[in-house]
């Protein structure tokens, strides 16, 4: 049995301003309650302490891993939590010092107490978290997760595991790398959006496909609207301010619409001149990532840091390439896109506390290099071309958040990715595939390879780089 990613895992809806470090340790605090639930346990618990680990702790503040697992353990769900009320939620639990577990079973609980920073590294991966419920009857029940990127969370396998934390399923078509989905490709004598279509097919219907596919489009064309007709100063400390609604206001002038999509089909009418392509782009990016660094709702793309490269290029393609694109192109986009992403993951990783930015924007930026080859005509050897100019120039990119905030220089990030997958894709387009020198999955090999010699310092630890050079009072 092959190990199996859908596009609906690489492309999950969620709270921002991390998928490793807020989304993850969310689901992992769901994943608990769940295993509290099973063992019938949940009402037995009199406390809870939960301890961070690695990455999670040296960064955990300023990705309020701390708030995500609060929220998670209270049973809310970051797909549909209206994100106005998360400050109350957490309020109210510091505030009155318990908890009601799962929305059920109220306890006890310190913030200050029963979340612990440990800036020690387990083992297994350096997004570590457990979770200890201690029970009426003097015993406890732990469970340790790692939240490995991209809003995976997985168990580390033991030699007795009864069962793997993995995706697994039958596809028609297994992918493990960039060869074996081209010579699909090949053989079937389909585009690769086909292939992921078929396989996809195999798990869902063809009408939840569509649903799914729109769901998350729309998510981001709200988050991209949200994010230009918001302005102010970021939380978080280094005193940000937003700057995607005064660049859109530059760009767009004088307009009338009342919701995302007519919003759109503004911007679709509107003349662009050849310098303002730049910005558009640019400020599509900045918009999802500003709305991300505010804990709004964004899609992991293929993750929250790196959100904002996807939904950018997207839109360049619809109201810069192509005004007459329809659902078709958009739900095309998406699942070249995220099957890119899930080779990356299964062959280095889409986490920044194992492999640094390149995991991140580096990734994004080639899922969205091979998605627009596609949808502008691109063959399937030409897509893959894509992704691999995209990566290869994103090659031994660090994270090194100030503040460890998803903010500097993580927002702008977004913006030279998009630009990049774009050049990415066009020169593709003007590139015989024959001619290709680098095929994409040794660029995947070198990418792992770089981030196993990377230094942890720049590793999204916030212990090297910008982060320490940039003094965060000073911002």
């Amino acid at each position: 049995m092959e190990e199996c990613i859908s596009v609906f895992d690489m492309l999950k809806i969620g709270v921002g301003p991390s998928s490793s470090h807020t989304l993850g340790p969310w689901r992992a605090a769901e994943r608990f309650l769940g295993e509290l639930r099973n063992e019938d346990l949940l009402h037995h618990a009199i406390s809870v302490k939960v301890d961070l680990y690695g990455s999670l702790s040296l960064t955990g503040k300023g990705h309020a891993t701390d708030l995500a697992v609060m929220l998670g353990l209270s049973g809310q769900d970051p797909e549909t939590i209206p994100v106005h009320d998360i400050s109350a939620i957490v309020s109210a639990i510091e505030e009155n010092n318990e908890i009601i577990l799962g929305n059920e079973h109220k306890i006890a609980f310190s913030v200050k107490s029963d979340i612990a920073f440990n800036k020690n590294f387990l083992p297994f991966h350096a997004n570590g978290l457990q979770f200890t419920a201690y029970l009426d009857n003097q015993k406890k029940y732990e469970q340790t997760y790692y939240s490995i990127g991209g809003g995976f969370v997985v168990v580390e396998e033991r030699i007795n595991a009864k069962k793997k934390h993995e995706i697994k399923c039958a596809f028609p078509f297994p992918i493990q790398n960039a060869e074996e989905l081209l010579n699909y490709s090949i053989r079937e004598k389909k585009i690769i959006s086909e292939i992921v279509y078929e396989n996809e097919k195999s798990m869902r219907t063809e009408e939840d496909i569509h649903r799914e596919l729109l769901r998350i489009w729309n998510t981001m064309l709200e988050c991209m609207y949200i994010g230009c007709h918001t302005e102010g100063i970021l939380p978080g400390g280094l005193n940000v301010r937003r700057r995607a609604f005064d660049m859109h206001q530059n760009l767009i002038g004088l307009a009338n619409y009342d919701s995302p999509q007519e919003w759109l089909q503004c911007i679709r009418k509107t003349e662009v001149k050849f310098r303002q392509i730049l910005k558009w782009v640019s400020c599509f990016a900045l918009a999802v990532n500003e709305v991300n660094a505010s804990l709004g709702r964004v899609v992991t793309a293929p993750t929250n840091g790196s959100a904002g490269v996807i939904p950018a290029v997207l839109m360049y393609y619809m109201v810069i390439e192509n005004h007459q694109a329809t659902e078709k192109e958009i739900k095309q986009f998406l699942m070249v896109a995220g099957e890119i992403g899930s080779i990356f993951k299964k062959g280095s990783t889409i986490s920044a506390a194992m492999g640094g930015c390149q995991a991140e924007i580096g990734v994004s930026s080639a899922m969205a290099a091979a998605a627009l080859c596609e949808v502008m005509g691109g063959t399937p050897e030409q897509v893959l071309m894509a992704a691999e100019i995209a990566m290869e120039h994103h090659l031994g990119l660090t994270c090194d958040p100030i503040g460890g905030l998803v903010q500097i220089p993580c927002i702008e990030r977004n913006t030279m990715g998009a630009i990049k997958a774009i050049n990415a894709a066009e020169l593709a387009m003007e590139t015989d595939a024959k001619n290709a020198k680098v095929p994409l999955d040794k660029v995947i090999d070198t990418m792992w390879q770089t981030a196993k010699d990377m230094n942890s310092k720049y590793k999204e630890t916030s212990e090297g780089g910008l982060a320490v050079t940039v003094n965060m009072a000073d911002c």
